[in-house]
């Protein structure tokens, strides 16, 4: 199936989370866009040494570029883009559809919905909203949560530095009781499927339509890490190496419209097991799971929240 612009631009929002995504690869530890209205603030161009000359706004529809120093012909997203992957034409919409994970001619959900064709009328740009979650301070026998954060907040806080200290001390206990205990006083965490009054499932105050796929000792990390980001059924929210080092924390969205969530993590363990022939830990199925806050530089957030 052919990648068309249109398609790429109705889920990239018009184009801006392309150029961010070029961006961060330049600039991984900044803000590369600051959105005001339609237009952007101007913004460092890896394409001029790196000089904040960068202007980007909204025309008819689609993101488009000028250099204030003349350092880059003004384009589109299109010709930015090109420009950092050295790709044109279909080419070029194929790999924008792989590396920001668009899904765009392929399934979409576990019950084999189709991805919807790109409405004629672009909408206006409308970042989703991050789920919200219960957080909670360490020790994990405190079951009352300290506040609630987003999806994005976790992102931040995991990509950080907050937690190295404890993330690397943890790995480097040889002992498997040692490091249990270690890990549940000295890790701050979350329940992603929800807010609570305290963690338990009979204590929900509101689910955040997400759920929690833990993957023990696997083999090879970057290879699943990989085929989950690629995965034809469900598309990846947050994807993180759990606090051990030797697995990983797969985040990924749920309708509860269509089925609750034990029935659903059922459904996604019997799944992953068919298609991966891996276990999958069943804490998962608790809505009130806790789930420890490591450190990982590599974490992976849908772009559509950024």
């Amino acid at each position: 199936m052919e990648v068309s612009r249109e398609a790429i631009l109705h889920k990239t929002h018009y184009g801006l989370n392309i150029y961010a995504y070029v961006l961060r690869q330049y600039y991984q530890d900044e803000t590369v866009l600051s959105l005001s209205g339609r237009d952007c603030k101007p913004t460092k161009n890896p394409f001029n040494a790196d000089k904040p000359t960068l202007i980007v706004k909204i025309v008819d529809g689609c993101a488009t570029h000028t250099d204030t120093d003349g350092a880059i012909a003004h384009g589109n997203v299109f010709d930015f883009a090109s420009l950092h992957f050295g790709l044109s034409d279909q080419d070029l919409m194929e790999k924008l559809n792989e590396e920001l994970h668009l899904r765009i001619g392929q399934k979409n959900g576990f019950y084999d919905q189709e991805v919807s064709q790109p409405q004629a009328v672009v909408p206006e740009i409308v970042k989703p909203k991050a789920p919200v979650f219960s957080y909670y301070a360490k020790p994990v026998t405190n079951i009352k949560p300290t506040k609630e954060i987003d999806l994005v907040e976790a992102y931040s806080m995991i990509k950080g530095d907050a937690y190295a200290s404890c993330t690397s001390t943890l790995r480097s206990i040889q002992d498997v009781k040692e490091a249990r205990k270690y890990k549940a006083f000295q890790f701050d965490y979350v329940t992603f499927s929800g807010t609570f009054s305290k963690r338990n499932d009979k204590n929900l105050r509101k689910h955040s339509g997400l759920l929690t796929i833990d993957f023990d000792h696997v083999q090879d990390l970057t290879g699943l890490k990989t085929d989950l980001l690629k995965d034809q059924y469900f598309e990846t929210e947050l994807l993180f190496v759990s606090p051990s080092g030797d697995g990983l924390k797969w985040v990924i969205p749920i309708d509860l419209t269509k089925a609750g969530h034990h029935d659903y993590f059922k459904a996604v363990a019997n799944y992953i097991q068919q298609t991966y022939q891996l276990e999958v830990d069943q804490s998962g199925k608790d809505i009130s799971r806790a789930c420890f806050l490591p450190q990982d530089p590599n974490i992976f957030i849908n772009p559509k929240y950024l």
